[in-house]
């Protein structure tokens, strides 16, 4: 039992120390420390969100400018994460945008340089999510808040279930030493949490993020399929970017449409 306790606070430190720039106390990567590291991967999500969470509340105090407040709760996630996924994103974008065979979309995957592509696509990313941000209400920002825990809950279940695209890499090293019973365990009760919330809060909201959710899922394995034969670490990163803009934009356009009916 002590030996257990001991692995899963080293998994937990693993988690915070690859997805966040949260201090945290160095263990070694070994096999057995990192079965459990996509089980506490939401929980780096549970922490942005209540960040989150406070700043809005705080700024609302504060009576902060709506501009000020959104452009803050638009980069807690960059601050907390230290980007890590987006320059994922930004890879894959630019990986995709070459319509190069699928060896060289690899290679591109890991070329250090920034190519255009992913310069303009992300700047799109953050203005569409600064846009759906501007709808946000304060009867949102607990279920927007969630959605950073949903994401990640799918993400560990690809790094299990899905295909990888090659033996080398970090996603292939956690889905080869995960637990998956007990991440698919903790994935689906974190992704249960956080949809008990949001649809508790919001109930017509909340089934759209889920369909938004899950369609993200299943196009993202189709696409990391087809064009790479299977997910990767930057892929993983994409993915989890263009699920949280799209949920964000199921859970405040279609607010603010019910609002407006």
């Amino acid at each position: 039992m002590k030996r257990k306790m001991k692995t899963m606070f080293c998994s937990l430190q693993i988690a915070f120390s690859m997805y966040s720039r949260i201090p945290a106390v160095p263990c070694r990567w070994t096999k057995d420390n990192m079965r459990y590291v996509m089980c506490f991967f939401p929980l780096v999500g549970a922490v942005i969100g209540l960040l989150e969470i406070l700043w809005w509340k705080a700024a609302m105090l504060l009576q902060l400018p709506e501009s000020t407040v959104r452009i803050v709760l638009l980069l807690i996630p960059c601050f907390v994460t230290g980007g890590i996924h987006l320059d994922g994103m930004m890879d894959t974008c630019d990986a995709m945008a070459s319509y190069r065979p699928m060896e060289r979309r690899l290679e591109i995957l890991k070329d250090p340089h920034t190519g255009a592509f992913a310069v303009l696509r992300v700047i799109s990313w953050f203005l569409l999510l600064y846009a759906f941000l501007s709808m946000m209400e304060d009867s949102l920002i607990v279920p927007y808040a969630c959605l950073h825990i949903l994401s990640r809950a799918a993400s560990a279940l690809s790094v299990v279930l899905f295909r990888k695209s090659s033996m080398n890499g970090t996603v292939t090293r956690f889905g080869e030493a995960a637990s998956k019973k007990a991440v698919c365990a903790a994935a689906a009760l974190w992704a249960a949490a956080a949809a008990a919330v949001i649809l508790f809060l919001q109930p017509v909201p909340g089934i759209c993020v889920l369909a938004g959710a899950a369609a993200c899922l299943i196009w993202y394995r189709r696409r990391a399929y087809r064009y790479f034969g299977g997910i990767n670490g930057d892929l993983a990163g994409w993915f989890l970017c263009i699920c949280e803009l799209v949920t964000a934009g199921c859970l405040l356009g279609t607010a603010h449409i019910l609002q407006i009916l």
